[in-house]
């Protein structure tokens, strides 16, 4: 389990980012993170990553306080980071260098066969769409087979339609391995669309201001009437923290809804 308990992150300029922020992801679960610029979901995930140290309180995985970077959580960015001067096996094979090579040829296999890309195992970054860059970011982080994977907005750059195919293999390799995620959106129709758990994030300082369980099976129609109810719901939260924290209020610190 990702628990963190009351967590808060000030800058060195002064900048509240996070502030009381507490929740726990459960094994296998997909969370996601949702709300205005500046709220602190970015944040969050660095700390969740041990990329940052948070000022006040802890983030533990299995009872085990993440201090750095740790060998059980993968992080995705939002641009691909793919190093150029490597194929794309070799940059699926970065990370796990360290193992045995018929473990380490295994599985990059295994990892690029379930992203579609077994046919471009050695083509070059730069030889590829954005969408396939991305896959390819997502077999990386996948190849180490890490218990959490933290997800910072790795859709938004894409089209429409390229979005759509990766939340399908997004959820093809979840179903697979089984990782905890924590995916930052701010696409209402991604976190409705995957998640088993949206938190909505209240901005100035960052606050978790609702929790919104998702009790829809899967496949999930993305066009379907539970869907769009989904996101009604998720856009009334947003709307809510932003109009409370414009009136300077308090809310609490994860309203069920």
């Amino acid at each position: 389990m990702l628990l963190v308990e009351s967590t808060d992150k000030i800058y060195p300029n002064g900048t509240r980012a996070l502030e009381r922020v507490s929740m726990e992801v459960h094994e296998g679960e997909i969370v996601a993170l949702v709300g205005g610029s500046g709220c602190g979901k970015s944040t969050l995930l660095r700390l969740a990553a041990g990329l940052d140290q948070p000022t006040r309180g802890r983030i533990q995985l299995d009872g085990e306080t993440i201090t750095a970077p740790h060998p059980l959580v993968g992080m995705i960015f939002q641009e691909p980071r793919l190093l150029p001067w490597l194929t794309v096996v070799q940059n699926v094979g970065f990370g796990i260098a360290g193992r045995p090579k018929v473990e380490r040829e295994r599985l990059v296999a295994e990892t690029l066969e379930r992203v579609g890309l077994k046919d471009y195992a050695h083509c070059w970054p730069r030889e590829l769409s954005g969408g396939q860059a991305q896959r390819v970011a997502i077999a990386r982080a996948l190849a180490p087979r890490p218990k959490v994977l933290l997800l910072d907005e790795p859709f938004s750059a894409l089209d429409a339609f390229t979005r759509a195919s990766l939340h399908e293999h997004l959820i093809d390799l979840w179903t697979a391995f089984r990782p905890t995620l924590v995916l930052v959106t701010h696409d209402v129709e991604e976190a409705a669309f995957l998640a088993d758990r949206v938190l909505v994030m209240q901005p100035r300082p960052g606050r978790i201001a609702a929790s919104i369980d998702v009790q829809l099976a899967r496949p999930r129609d993305r066009y379907g009437n539970e869907v769009e109810a989904l996101k009604r719901r998720i856009l009334s939260a947003l709307d809510m923290s932003l109009r409370v924290r414009s009136m300077g209020e308090e809310l609490a610190p994860a309203a069920a809804i």
